[in-house]
C-alpha cells in the first residue's frame, strides 16, 4: 500500500540477523555479479555519452560559431527526448524481457554517438542529439532492473549506491578522455564522441553474451503456467494490466515525477555547466576545470556507495534527507573560494551530498514502483523528471547573462551566484518532497508476477518458490467475495428452514 505523509522512521528490525556484508557478497553467483556489472556499465555508458557535450561546450562553440546558450540547447533537447525512450524501452523490457531491449538500446546510442562525431553543422548536431535522447532515455530503467532484481534484498541498498555512481564514473571517464585524448589528436572534441560510441557498443555485446534475467524467466514461466502462452495474449494482458495500474497508482506516478524533477535539477544544476563555471567565472584553465570535475566525481562515487549501504539501516527517505542537508551545508564552499584547492574541496563535498542522495534512488524507486512495472515506472519517472529539469543548463546560462561579476577587471558571467541560488532552492524542494512521500523498504519485488500475467498488475500478485502463482490479486478477491456471498446466502436460508420446521 502507498502511504503518503508517513513519519520518518528507521526500518523495522529484521526477524533474523542478516549475514555480514562480506559473506553476502561472497555468496553471490558469478551470474549475479555479471548482471550487476553489466547494468552498471550500461549506466556508465549513458553518462559518458551525455557529458560529452558538457565537457565540450567551449570547442563546440568555436566549431559551430555559437554562444554557450546555443550549445546548451543540445543538452536541453537530449533531456527532453529521454522520456520518449524511457516509455518505449521500459515497456519493451517489462513485456519482452531484460536482455534484448537493453542490447538494442546500447547499440542504438553507440550508433548515434558515433554519428554525432561526424556532423558538420549545428543543425545536424542538434538533430543527432535529439535522437540520441530517445536512446539514452531507456538505459537507466533497464540497467537498474537488470542490476538489482537478481540480487538478495540485503545487498540492494549498497548495490543501488554503486550502480547509480556508474553515472559519476562515466563523467569521470569522459573527463579523463577529454583531458588526455582530445588535446592529443587532430580531430579534437570528436574523439571523445567516438570513444564513447565504442564503449557503448562493447557494453551491448557483453549484455548479449549473458542469458535473460533469471527473475524475469521465472515470471514468464509462471504466466505460461497460468495459461497466458501466446505472444498476442501476453500483449493484450499487458496492456490491460498497464491501464489498471495507471488508474490505481496515478497519484504515485505524479509523486515520482515530482521527486525525480527535484533530483534531476539537483544533479544537472551542479554538473552540466560546472566546467564552464570554473573556466569563465573563476578564471581557471580548461585543464584545471577538468581536474576539479574529476575531484568532484570522486566525491560523488564515495557518497553514492556509502549512502546506498547506510540506507539499508536508516531507511531510504532518512538517508536522502541527511545527504541533501550535507549538500546544502557545503554550497558556500562550492561558490565562495577563489583558490583551486578550496573550490575542488567544495566540489568534492557537494557531489558527495548530491550523489549520496542519488545513490538511494534506484532501489527507492524500484521498491516504490508497482512491482510488475519496475523497469517502466522508475525509468519513465526518472526521465519525465529529466524532461521538466531539461532547461537547467539554459537557466544557468541565462542567469549568467544577467548576473555579472568581475574577474581581473573583466566583467564575466557570475555562475557562482546562479548555481548557489539554484542549488539552495532545489535542495529545499527535494527535502520537502522526500519527507511527504512513501517508502517500501525491503520489498521482495523479485517474487512478483509479470505484467503480462493475468492479475500481474496487482501489488499482491506473487509467485511461489516453485514458480506457481499464489492465488492473489483480483482473482483471489473475486473468490473471497463469492465465498462470502455463499456464506451469507446459507446463513439466511438456515433460519428460514428452521422456521418452516417449527411451523410444521
Amino acid at each position: 500500500m502507498t502511504i503518503f505523509f508517513a513519519p520518518l522512521r528507521l526500518p523495522p528490525a529484521p526477524t533474523e540477523r542478516p549475514a555480514p556484508l562480506f559473506r553476502q557478497l561472497l555468496e553471490l553467483t558469478w551470474l549475479q555479479w555479471a548482471y550487476f556489472w553489466v547494468g552498471w556499465l550500461a549506466w556508465t555508458c549513458d553518462a559518458i555519452d551525455f557529458f560529452s557535450v558538457s565537457l565540450s561546450v567551449t570547442p563546440l562553440s568555436a566549431q559551430f560559431h555559437k554562444p554557450t546558450t546555443s550549445i546548451t540547447q543540445a543538452i536541453t533537447l537530449t533531456l527532453l527526448f529521454r522520456s520518449v525512450g524511457a516509455v518505449l524501452f521500459g515497456v519493451f523490457s517489462d513485456r519482452f524481457g531484460r536482455k534484448w531491449p537493453l542490447v538494442f538500446n546500447l547499440l542504438l546510442i553507440s550508433v548515434l554517438q558515433l554519428g554525432a562525431g561526424f556532423v558538420q553543422t549545428f543543425q545536424q548536431f542538434l538533430a543527432v542529439r535529439s535522437l540520441f535522447g530517445i536512446g539514452m532515455g531507456g538505459i537507466w530503467g533497464l540497467a537498474a532492473s537488470t542490476a538489482l532484481e537478481n540480487l538478495p534484498v540485503g545487498l540492494r541498498g549498497l548495490a543501488s549506491g554503486v550502480l547509480q555512481q556508474g553515472y559519476a564514473v562515466g563523467y569521470l571517464l569522459a573527463a579523463v578522455i577529454s583531458l588526455q585524448l582530445v588535446p592529443a589528436v587532430s580531430v579534437g572534441w570528436r574523439a571523445l564522441f567516438w570513444t564513447a560510441a565504442g564503449i557503448s557498443a562493447f557494453s551491448g555485446v557483453l549484455r548479449a553474451l549473458l542469458p535473460e534475467s533469471a527473475v524475469f524467466e521465472k515470471a514468464r514461466l509462471a504466466a505460461e503456467t497460468h495459461g497466458v502462452v501466446s505472444e498476442a495474449q501476453k500483449t493484450r494482458v499487458f496492456l490491460r494490466e498497464t491501464g489498471a495500474m495507471l488508474k490505481k497508482h496515478w497519484l504515485l506516478c505524479v509523486y515520482a515525477v515530482l521527486l525525480m524533477t527535484g533530483f534531476n535539477f539537483l544533479s544537472h544544476g551542479s554538473q552540466d555547466l560546472y566546467p564552464t563555471y570554473m573556466h569563465v567565472t573563476k578564471g581557471f584553465t580548461t585543464h584545471s576545470a577538468t581536474i576539479a570535475t574529476i575531484i568532484g566525481n570522486c566525491g560523488a562515487i564515495a557518497g553514492g556507495g556509502f549512502a546506498g549501504w547506510i540506507s539499508q539501516f536508516l531507511g531510504r527517505r532518512i538517508t536522502i534527507v541527511v545527504f541533501v542537508l550535507i549538500t546544502a551545508c557545503f554550497i558556500p564552499l562550492w561558490i565562495i573560494p577563489s583558490t583551486f584547492s578550496g573550490l575542488a574541496a567544495g566540489a568534492f563535498c557537494v557531489q558527495f551530498g548530491v550523489q549520496g542522495a542519488w545513490g538511494v534512488i534506484p532501489i527507492h524507486l524500484a521498491e516504490m514502483a508497482p512491482p510488475a512495472f519496475r523497469a517502466t515506472f522508475p525509468g519513465v519517472a526518472y526521465q519525465l523528471g529529466n524532461m521538466v529539469s531539461s532547461a537547467s543548463a539554459q537557466i544557468e546560462a541565462t542567469g549568467g547573462d544577467h548576473l555579472k561579476t568581475t574577474l581581473k577587471g573583466v566583467v564575466v558571467a557570475d555562475y557562482a551566484k546562479v548555481q548557489g541560488i539554484l542549488l539552495g532552492v532545489v535542495a529545499a524542494f527535494v527535502l520537502f518532497i522526500t519527507i511527504i512521500g512513501p517508502e517500501n523498504h525491503g520489498s521482495h519485488f523479485e517474487k512478483h508476477r509479470a505484467a503480462f500475467d493475468e492479475g500481474g498488475g496487482d501489488d499482491d500478485a506473487w509467485i511461489d518458490d516453485d514458480g506457481v502463482h499464489h492465488e492473489t490479486g483480483r482473482a483471489e478477491r473475486d473468490r473471497d467475495l463469492e465465498e462470502k456471498g455463499s456464506e451469507e446466502r446459507s446463513s439466511t436460508e438456515k433460519p428460514a428452514r428452521e422456521t418452516e420446521a417449527a411451523a410444521a
